[in-house]
């Protein structure tokens, strides 16, 4: 029998599904829920090859940066996403409105590999380009919600930590399939083919997956729980106000915003974004490499999610929150730190052992300017390009642009120096003065011994996130009444994962940029983090899960 508190009354939905029911319910909501993901990190995944044909910039920092903007873009739309369709699950059902979502993901994905590149349509391009990012938002702030609550209303509250967790790991899942698909096609298409066109293959195969989905879901009956409401006349009149109307529900809101989702959010993008991102640039590890070795960690990470998901059912919903949120303050910079001596050794010793300076009048450094304005800045900004990091000496009497590498000085001209203007010769030449300290800049492709290595940290950074995410689904399912859950859930969750997450990758790589320090961006994820840490401890209830109950 499932029972759901609707307002402060509880209405019963006699007939418990079956198993095969419940199988069915997992199946298809989580093959969606791995095909809208998949949709969405797809961008991510081929975001240098998206940085050169929509956002071309003189600058590769700026190239990055606008890629990443335009990720972040998607994200800040989830809420809005959240708002709609939250309204609409708990007005229409579940089952219809996670139909439309899925929908609208596919559609505008298959979009991003139709448009032509800059270099054909000039300008249209990244505007393009983002608008469909947009409808990937709106969609993906419908997406979640209504999937996690479907299976989570299905699931009997003994194991509902458990069928959840499967929802949890669909979303490693997408990630996952994004990059098998890419590895698929780099292996069968030419490496100059798949530059050229081939890297869109991957985004118009959205619409055999959006086939798939539609068929599984097209199966499946409305929650048992929205049903019971239906028939009892307790539909909210407009859950987007009672969300906030209803009593205790604000304080439930905040508590999920920055308690729950701003951790798990934060720490689930720098666990497989991050890394991908850090592998790739500052390690320059080989794409391939550094694809093969994080989506097989992602795969093993999700079983942590279904296993925590599982744990959570005996221990409740607050303990692997409180602590994944305390490991990762203390494990985040460690494992980092690890990733990067095992994937490029020489750069981590050269570093250590020739750290790089920089002196000079007018030592600003704008990563968002395309060409800088001061000689010093062109240095930063050639350093910044290169993944070198470097301190920045402040010496007001300094006339002319100082290097320092080790303890060996050298000046690269006086204000009109050539080499000012001339940004490969300068790159050159700097490149070549580093290459002599013992940095290397080919790519690297790490011996086994060090990929599994490698691959264990990626599994642990897997690990604090399963902890911080497996039991999230059942969690806010629980907090909040049936009748404006879909909307009170999905409003502090999208919000969390559209700004605090969905903006990481960009603001953890202006913070590098600013900073030339490969790691520094972690600052961001940590600081989130323990603001989570300090708000869950207090906000979340402890003990054996239960239903959601009228109390503040």
């Amino acid at each position: 029998m499932v029972e759901a508190a609707a307002g402060g009354a509880h209405v019963q939905a006699h007939g418990e599904p079956s198993a095969s029911d419940i199988r069915l319910v997992i199946a298809a909501s989580s093959a969606g829920t791995i095909f809208e993901w998949y949709d969405f990190f797809i961008y991510g995944t081929l975001a240098s090859i998206i940085g050169k044909t929509f956002f071309p910039a003189d600058s590769e920092t700026l190239q990055l940066l606008l890629v990443w903007a335009g990720f972040a873009v998607g994200f800040g739309f989830r809420p809005l996403g959240a708002i709609l369709f939250g309204y609409w699950g708990d007005k229409l059902g579940r089952k219809y409105t996670f139909l439309v979502t899925v929908t609208l993901m596919g559609i505008a994905t298959a979009g991003v590999g139709l448009i032509p590149s800059a270099a054909s349509i000039g300008v249209a391009a990244p505007l393009i380009i983002i608008l469909l990012r947009i409808l990937q938002g709106l969609a993906l702030g419908g997406e979640y919600g209504g999937a996690a609550i479907y299976v989570a209303e299905h699931a009997p509250p003994n194991k509902r930590g458990y069928y959840t967790g499967y929802i949890q790991a669909s979303v490693v899942g997408g990630f996952v399939l994004s990059v098998i698909v890419v590895l698929a096609c780099r292996y069968l298409i030419p490496a100059d083919v798949f530059a050229d066109w081939g890297w869109r293959l991957p985004f118009v195969l959205s619409l055999a997956l959006l086939a798939v989905s539609l068929y599984m879901r097209l199966k499946l009956n409305e929650s048992p729980v929205f049903k019971a409401m239906r028939a009892a006349g307790e539909i909210a009149g407009n859950p987007f106000v009672e969300s906030f109307t209803y009593p205790g529900n604000k304080k439930r809101i905040f508590v999920a915003l920055f308690g729950v989702t701003g951790g798990l959010t934060t720490i689930w993008y720098t666990a497989f974004f991050s890394s991908l991102s850090f592998l790739k640039g500052p390690m320059r590890v080989d794409e391939t490499t550094a694809e093969i070795t994080v989506g097989l960690a992602g795969l093993v990470a999700m079983g942590f999610y279904v296993f925590v998901g599982a744990l959570s059912d005996k221990v409740g919903r607050k303990k692997p929150i409180i602590w994944g949120n305390a490991l990762t303050l203390l494990l985040l910079f460690p494992l980092f730190w690890g990733i990067g001596h095992y994937a490029n050794p020489a750069l981590a010793e050269a570093a250590r052992r020739e750290p790089v300076s920089v002196a000079g009048p007018d030592c600003a450094y704008d990563p968002f300017a395309s060409e800088q304005p001061t000689n010093c800045g062109k240095l930063l900004s050639d350093l910044t390009a290169l993944g070198v990091s470097y301190d920045l000496v402040r010496d007001g009497n300094q006339r002319e642009v100082g290097l320092t590498i080790g303890s060996r000085g050298y000046q690269l001209g006086g204000p009109t120096a050539a080499i000012w203007a001339d940004k490969k010769a300068r790159t050159e030449t700097l490149k070549g003065l580093l290459e002599r300290a013992g940095y290397n800049f080919a790519k690297q492709t790490p011996p086994l011994g060090s990929l599994v290595l490698i691959g264990g940290l990626l599994c642990v950074l897997g690990a604090l996130s399963a902890l911080t995410y497996a039991s999230v689904a059942a969690l806010l399912t629980e907090m909040f009444p049936a009748k404006i859950r879909y909307s009170s859930m999905s409003i502090p969750y999208h919000i969390g994962a559209g700004y605090l997450g969905g903006f990481l990758p960009l603001i953890a790589s202006y913070i590098v940029a600013k900073t030339g320090n490969a790691y520094s961006g972690l600052w961001y994820t940590w600081a989130v983090v323990l603001v989570a840490l300090v708000v869950a401890w207090w906000g979340l209830k402890g003990g054996p899960p239960r239903e959601f109950e009228d109390d503040a």
